[in-house]
């Protein structure tokens, strides 16, 4: 099975040969596979970002390689790096990132337009979007109207919209209180069961445990947390190498 994620070598170098030089990842080897639920998890400074926005394919490395659903990135050109993007990945956020003067249908319908997608089709979609998150009947209401769940999950459904193999969530829950928080950790781990690849950013340890796997981030590098998210029905399939 080919890894939806597979790093070799990655490392990134913020002004390198500088005195403000920062050395963010280094060396960091990971393959996930199709279907994972992994939680990369680390403090502030630790390079989870960076390695998220590397993933994301946001940022570019000063070294080493990432193919994307077996795909090197680095052999496109940024007209083709937003295909992949649009195509392959789906991004969820800590602050929603929503339009307040859109409906939550319009919001999750924006990424179909930039994809050409017929008006008719869009609203098709983004309504079947909405469904799969539990909001068929707030599809008119504005991100001020719904409550700070609803709107996570608004924005999850955008996401969603264009079907991405890989949906990479930055400290998703981290504006949400705790109640809530497990509801959308719930929403994840029924979207893994359908197929989708997880990847959740967190600094905390009760998000990483609804992983199957967790990788922690120090100093740039990327460690296993053995015997930690691992699910009672076995291993993932997540895993360092």
């Amino acid at each position: 099975m080919v890894p939806v994620i597979r790093t070799h070598g990655l490392g990134k170098v913020y002004s390198p040969g500088t005195q403000a030089e920062v050395v963010a990842l280094r060396d960091v080897d990971i393959s996930i596979a199709p279907g994972d639920f992994v939680a990369i998890m680390g403090p502030s400074g630790s390079g989870k970002s960076t390695l998220m926005n590397l993933v994301g394919c946001l940022d570019t490395p000063t070294a080493g390689s990432y193919l994307c659903d077996g795909i090197d990135v680095s052999t496109l050109d940024p007209e083709e790096l937003a295909v992949l993007r649009r195509d392959k990945i789906g991004f969820v956020f800590q602050g929603f990132n929503l339009l307040p003067r859109m409906s939550a249908l319009e919001n999750v319908a924006m990424p179909l337009g930039y994809a050409r997608v017929p008006p008719g089709e869009r609203t098709t979609l983004a309504r079947e979007a909405l469904a799969a998150v539990g909001l068929a009947e707030r599809e008119s209401h504005r991100p001020s109207e719904l409550s700070g769940g609803q709107q996570q999950r608004v924005a999850i459904a955008r996401a969603l919209i264009n079907r991405p193999p890989i949906l990479l969530a930055d400290e998703p829950t981290g504006a949400l209180d705790t109640r809530t928080g497990e509801e959308i950790l719930a929403l994840f781990e029924r979207l893994r069961d359908e197929g989708h690849t997880v990847v959740i950013i967190t600094h905390d340890p009760d998000v990483a445990a609804h992983a199957d796997r967790i990788f922690a981030m120090r100093d740039g590098e990327v460690h296993e947390e053995p015997g930690i998210g691992n699910r009672e029905s076995g291993i993932g399939q997540a895993e360092l190498s």
